[in-house]
Order: C-alpha cells, then sequence, then structure tokens
C-alpha cells in the first residue's frame, strides 16, 4: 500500500530489469551451457568495498519498483546477489547490454530470450561504484523475523448480518398499538358499567375497592377531561413515534465490515491517489462504481506488502495485517507473486453496499462531479481521513434540498450552463445561481 514514486526515466525501470536477467542466469550458471560461457569468472567475495547504505537509496531509486531482497516481485529476489554473479560480467551487461547480447555472450542471450527478449537501455552513467554499492546493500545479512504482534481486529471477514429487519420492527410496533386501543376501550366500558352500580356496597370503604369505584365516577362525570388527556397524551407519543419513524432507513454512520479491508486513510490521504482514479466511472455516469480488482492490481503487482507508513497516524493495524489483505486481493484475482503470473483461479469478491438510495430516487454523479464540480467530500465526507469507509452524511431528502438551496452552480466558463444561465441572470437579476433556482427543487428532478 505503499505510494509509487513516478520512475525519473525509463531506463530506470529497465534497470531493475537487468538484475531480474542476473538472478536468471545465476540459477542456471551450473549448466553446462552456461558453465562454457566465457563469462563464468569466479564469484565476487560476500563482502565487497561497496557502501550499503547508498546502495539501498540506488537500491530503492532504481529496483525496488520490481524487486525486493527476500521476495520474488516481477523481478527475482536479489539477496546475495554478489556471491553469484561476476563484477565484470555485471559492469558489461548494465552498462551496455545491447553490445553484449551481439557479442553472442552465452548468458547475455540467455537473458534476452527468458526475458521475453526485453533489450535494456544501456546505463553508461552508472559508475562501477554505484553498481558495487547496490551490490553490498543486497549482501547484507537478512533481519531475523520479527515477534508476532498482537493480532488486529478481525476486518474482513465477512461476518454475518445481525438485529432486526424494519419490516419486523414495525410489526411489533403494530402489534403493541393495537393492544393498547383494545385496552383502552376495555378500559372505558368497565369504567361506565362500575359507575352505574351506584347501590354497590363495599366492605371497606377505604379499601381499593371504593377507589376503584370513585375513579370510576369520576371519570364518567369528567369524561370529556379525560377524553382530551388521552388525546394529548397520544399526540405527544405521535410526536415522538414519529422522530423515530424517520431515522428508519437513514444508515449515517454506516460502515460495514468488507472482504477485503481498503484503507482510504492510506491510499487517499498519505499517497494522495485521486478519488476518481478509482472511482472513474463518477466523470461519465450515474454511479461512481465500485473499482475493478485490475484497478487495485495496477499497483499491487509491484506492491506485495506494506512498507510502513511515513506518518504513524496512517496506520491503525500491523504490517502483517495490511499485508495479508493484499494476499486477499491476490487471492481473488488470482495472481500468483512467486511466478508473477495469472493464474486463472479468481474469487469473486462480495463488496457490501454503504451508500443506498430508494428505488424511486434518481442521482447522477456526473452531473454532480463534472457539470456542477462537486468535490467528493461534499457528499462522502473526509474520505482521506476514514480507515474504515463509513456513509458520512444522512443523504435524506431535507439533505439534498438545503444543499440545493445554498449552493451556487459554478457556470462560470461552463458551457453547459451558458444559455440557461443567461437567460435567468436576466429574469431574476442576479449574478449568481443555486441549484433550486435553476429548478433543483422539482420533483421530477430526483424522482421517477
Amino acid at each position: 500500500m505503499k505510494k509509487l514514486g513516478n520512475p525519473k526515466s525509463f531506463s530506470k525501470t529497465i534497470f531493475s530489469l537487468a538484475f531480474s536477467a542476473i538472478f536468471a542466469v545465476g540459477v542456471s550458471a551450473q549448466e553446462p551451457a552456461a558453465a562454457a560461457a566465457p563469462a563464468a569468472a569466479a564469484a565476487a567475495p560476500a563482502s565487497g568495498s561497496g557502501d550499503p547504505v547508498k546502495g539501498k537509496e540506488l537500491f530503492n531509486t532504481n529496483c525496488a519498483a520490481c524487486h525486493k531482497l527476500d521476495a520474488k516481485m516481477t523481478g527475482p529476489a536479489l539477496r546475495g546477489v554478489g556471491d553469484k554473479y561476476d563484477k565484470e560480467w555485471l559492469y558489461k551487461w548494465i552498462k551496455n547490454s545491447s553490445d553484449l547480447i551481439k557479442s553472442g555472450d552465452a548468458r547475455a542471450v540467455k537473458v534476452y530470450d527468458d526475458y521475453a527478449k526485453a533489450n535494456m537501455t544501456a546505463f553508461p552513467q552508472l559508475s562501477n561504484g554505484d553498481i558495487d554499492n547496490i551490490i553490498a546493500y543486497t549482501m547484507e545479512v537478512a533481519p531475523a523475523a520479527e515477534t508476532p504482534k498482537t493480532a488486529a481486529p478481525a476486518v474482513g471477514d465477512g461476518g454475518s448480518e445481525g438485529g432486526f429487519s424494519n419490516n419486523f420492527i414495525l410489526g411489533i410496533l403494530a402489534f403493541i398499538l393495537s393492544a393498547l386501543i383494545f385496552v383502552l376501550y376495555a378500559v372505558n366500558k368497565l369504567m361506565k358499567n362500575l359507575a352505574k352500580k351506584e347501590g354497590v356496597e363495599v366492605p371497606d370503604s377505604k379499601g381499593p375497592g371504593s377507589a376503584i369505584l370513585s375513579f370510576a365516577r369520576a371519570y364518567v362525570k369528567n369524561q370529556f377531561m379525560m377524553v382530551v388527556t388521552a388525546i394529548l397524551f397520544l399526540l405527544t407519543s405521535a410526536y415522538f413515534m414519529y422522530g423515530f419513524f424517520m431515522q428508519i432507513g437513514v444508515d449515517q454512520g454506516y460502515a460495514p465490515i468488507q472482504p477485503i479491508h481498503y484503507s482510504h486513510k492510506i491510499h487517499a490521504g498519505e499517497n494522495g491517489i485521486d478519488c476518481k482514479y478509482c472511482h472513474s466511472s463518477a466523470r461519465v455516469s450515474k454511479h461512481s462504481g465500485i473499482p475493478s480488482l485490475n484497478v487495485c492490481m495496477n499497483c499491487h503487482k509491484n506492491i506485495a506488502e506494506f512498507q510502513g507508513s511515513k506518518d504513524s497516524t496512517y496506520v491503525e493495524y500491523t504490517k502483517e495485517f495490511y499485508t495479508a489483505e493484499i494476499q486477499k486481493l491476490y487471492d481473488a484475482v488470482g495472481w500468483d507473486k512467486a511466478t508473477q503470473k495469472y493464474t486463472g483461479k479468481t474469487k469473486p469478491v462480495k463488496w457490501v453496499r454503504i451508500h443506498n438510495l430508494p428505488d424511486f430516487v434518481y442521482f447522477n454523479h456526473a452531473q454532480h462531479v463534472t457539470v456542477g464540480g462537486i468535490e467528493c467530500q461534499k457528499c462522502h465526507g473526509k474520505v482521506e481521513s476514514f480507515e474504515v469507509m463509513k456513509q458520512d452524511q444522512p443523504l435524506t431528502m431535507g439533505w439534498c434540498i438545503n444543499c440545493h438551496r445554498e449552493t451556487n452552480v459554478k457556470v462560470e466558463d461552463n458551457g453547459y450552463y451558458a444559455k440557461i444561465h443567461d437567460q435567468l441572470a436576466k429574469k431574476l437579476g442576479v449574478t449568481k445561481l443555486t441549484a433550486a433556482q435553476m429548478g433543483g427543487l422539482e420533483c421530477g428532478k430526483c424522482h421517477y
């Protein structure tokens, strides 16, 4: 999940391919053909004269896009490369591989064939000392495996949904209301019957029986006030019940667990990836769309594990956790990072939709993003700060209407609005127009 830096030139990428080729040659160095090659000289010693610190800088600049020290990426792992290959041959290959291939050098020809006849650009600007530094860095002893940290929360396991459906809750409330009406009716009838029994003798004039009769007679005498009180009570209850019902379907703050954890905080925040790079259909379509996993693989072919963050506030889980999520991506698309090839065995990813509008509501992303020039954060919040994506705004009808009333449409230098802007500006006598003034509150604009 580390942001890839733009290479300074195409030659740097080719330079990393050189080390891929070198590794392939080293594997076959003991074969008869390689052994017979004139360039098969004694291997360089493990400890060279290069500076591993400078070598690391060169490695990260030129090699890290395709190589790791201890794992295969686009190119092979390069740990210990200095013990396997002749430096003089490396110098010749990196500085001018074409001449080496044309000379008929067996290793050079084999590398050229093994890597789809990709002719490496010459690197005369790299000195022998630069190459020595890189080799010195690759010769450093691999660090011991770190002790696993406390397991992070199980994000992305796709657990089953809990709770009750809205229909079930509404059914329970309807049943309770029906029962309440029945009880009130029965109580009313009972009170009237008790009030008619004028001659009933109560054993204890101060007991509960007497109190009930007195209440029943008071109820009949003041029935109007009792009914008014009951109506006020029901209206007050209805007010609060209405407020509760109006929140049904409003999922502000909804942040479901996804099958593959994706940190907007790292991608859009620290790495500065534009929203519309992944959600490209938002520019031209009604829907913003779920990015294809191929979009993810544009970067993650070369990023197989999380390398850490410059700012620790962007990282909420362990490195091992983020790396495991990248592996879930590989499993989904069928990518074998060992062979750097697709296996053809894919697994569908069942993403959980976060932003849901009713079926009768029409919302067009392209109209807002491209024509209206609205930033994604206006509706979705500061996604660059979200570790787990959530619904930031209520997305209710009232919320949309307020936005249409308050937001000035960007009509300057916008050909889409040129004609209507001129007409409405003359009619209303204003220089700026809100979406509401341009018909943004008409029912047919948002409802089918």
